[in-house]
C-alpha cells in the first residue's frame, strides 16, 4: 500500500499551538499551593507463574508425543514407475510420503497414493536406519497401503491406534510427517469437521473423514494424525488448497477405517467392502415442505436404486413423482434411510462409513425408512461385495 508522506504545514502548527494553549489552561486551573502529582507510566506486568507452568506444561505435551511417537514415523521414498509416452518406453518418477509402525512384525501403514505403482520402496528411521520396504497390500477405495519392513522387533516401536469414533469438534490434534521432503515435521491444530466426505482412489468415496486444521502440505500423505495421549486417530491423506501448500483445510482417514483395513490387507491382501445400490444425497429444505416433514428431518434421500442390488432386493424404492417448490423439482414418493442397524443415518458420509467399517459382504443389515414422508418402515436387506465399476 502507497502511504502518502506526513507534512507538517499550517494546520499542524495551529494543532500544536492549540495543545500549548490547553496544556497552559490546564496548569493554570492548579490552585496555587496544591501539590502536583508525579507523572506515572505504566508498568510492564509479570507474567504470573501459573500462567508459565501452563504453557510449559501445553510445550511438554507436544514435546512427549513427538519424543513418544516420532521413532514410530518413518520417511518414505518411493521409485515409481510411471506410463510409457511417445517419447520414452518406460519413464520413472520420485516421490516421499510418511508412514508409521503399526505393529511388532514391521508393518507400516501409509496412503495408497504414496506407493501406487512402486518399484522401489525406501524407509527412513528417526534414528537414521534405512530399509527397503514390502508392498504388503493396497486399497484404493481408502485410499491406504501396507508395507513391511524386515527390521529386528527390538528396534521397532508401534504407535498405538485410537477411536476415531470418539473425536469431537474443536479437539486438540497433532501431525508429523515429511511435508516437503522435511522429515519428523511436527505440526499442530484442532479438529475442524467430522463427518467429511472425500474421493478415494477408487470409484467410491471415504466416509467420516476427519478434517484439521493442523498444517498439512505434500510429503505429510500417510503420517499419523495423533490426539494428545499419543494414539493415531487418523491418516493424513489430502488437502483443499489453490497453492498445493496448507490453507488450513486438510483431511485424515479415520483410525476406525485404518484398522479394519490394515487387518485384511496384512491377512488377505485385499479388502472386500459391503454394497448397497443405491444414489442419494441429503435431506433439503424443499423436500422438508414438500413432504411436511420435521425441520430436523435428516438421513439419505434415495433418488435411485440400482437394478438387482441389495437395496432393491430388499424393498427400497427409486424415487418417482415430482412437485416443484420455487423453481426446484422434489420427488414426493422418496425413500429416506434414516438409521441402519439401529445406528442413526445423518448422511451419504454416515452410511458410507458404517457399511465401510462395520459390515462385510453377506452381512444382512436392518435399514430404518421413512417412506413417502408419511410412514416408518424396517427393511431387511442383504449386502453385495462392492463391485468394480
Amino acid at each position: 500500500m502507497n502511504r502518502q508522506p506526513m507534512r507538517v504545514g499550517a494546520t499542524a502548527a495551529l494543532t500544536i499551538a492549540a495543545a500549548i494553549v490547553v496544556l497552559l489552561i490546564a496548569v493554570s486551573a492548579i490552585a496555587p499551593g496544591t501539590a502536583q502529582q508525579p507523572i506515572t507510566f505504566p508498568q510492564s506486568t509479570a507474567v504470573s507463574q501459573s500462567v508459565i507452568d501452563t504453557v510449559l506444561e501445553s510445550e511438554g505435551v507436544y514435546s512427549g508425543i513427538y519424543n513418544r511417537v516420532s521413532p514410530s514415523v518413518v520417511s518414505i521414498n518411493v521409485v515409481a514407475r510411471a506410463p510409457s509416452s511417445e517419447f520414452f518406453d518406460e519413464e520413472f518418477s520420485g516421490g516421499t510420503g510418511t508412514g508409521f509402525v503399526i505393529d511388532m512384525q514391521g508393518h507400516i501403514v501409509t496412503n495408497a497414493h504414496v506407493v501406487d505403482g512402486a518399484i522401489r520402496i525406501e524407509l527412513n528411521f528417526r534414528d537414521g536406519s534405512i530399509y527397503r520396504g514390502e508392498l504388503i497390500g493396497i486399497d484404493y477405495d481408502s485410499d491406504l497401503a501396507v508395507i513391511k519392513v524386515e527390521r529386528p522387533s527390538a528396534e521397532l516401536q508401534p504407535v498405538p491406534l485410537g477411536d476415531s469414533d470418539a473425536l469431537y469438534i474443536g479437539q486438540e490434534v497433532v501431525a508429523i510427517g515429511s511435508p516437503f521432503n522435511q522429515p519428523w515435521t511436527l505440526t499442530s491444530g484442532i479438529v475442524s469437521a467430522l463427518g467429511r466426505t472425500i474421493d478415494g482412489l477408487g470409484d467410491y468415496q471415504i466416509g467420516e473423514v476427519i478434517q484439521t486444521d493442523a498444517a498439512i502440505n505434500p510429503g505429510n500423505s500417510g503420517g499419523p494424525l495423533l490426539n494428545l495421549n499419543g494414539e493415531v486417530i487418523g491418516v493424513n491423506s489430502q488437502i483443499i488448497s489453490q497453492s498445493r501448500s496448507n490453507s488450513g483445510i486438510g483431511f485424515a482417514v479415520p483410525s476406525n477405517l485404518v484398522i479394519r483395513v490394515a487387518a485384511e490387507l496384512i491377512a488377505d491382501g485385499s479388502v472386500d467392502y459391503s454394497y448397497l445400490g443405491i444414489r442419494g444425497g441429503d435431506v433439503s429444505l424443499a423436500l422438508i415442505e414438500a413432504l411436511n416433514l420435521p425441520n430436523n428431518a435428516r438421513g439419505v434421500v434415495v433418488s435411485g436404486v440400482e437394478p438387482g442390488a441389495p437395496a432393491a432386493r430388499g424393498g427400497v424404492r427409486n424415487a418417482s413423482g415430482t412437485r416443484e417448490v420455487d423453481g426446484f423439482e422434489v420427488f414426493t414418493r422418496v425413500d429416506i434411510i434414516t438409521a441402519i442397524n439401529g445406528e442413526t443415518i445423518t448422511g451419504m458420509p454416515s452410511l458410507i462409513a458404517y457399511l465401510s467399517s462395520q459390515t462385510r459382504p453377506g452381512d444382512t443389515v436392518t435399514l430404518t425408512v421413512v417412506r413417502d414422508g408419511t410412514e416408518v418402515i424396517e427393511l431387511p436387506v442383504t449386502l453385495d461385495a462392492r463391485p468394480a465399476l
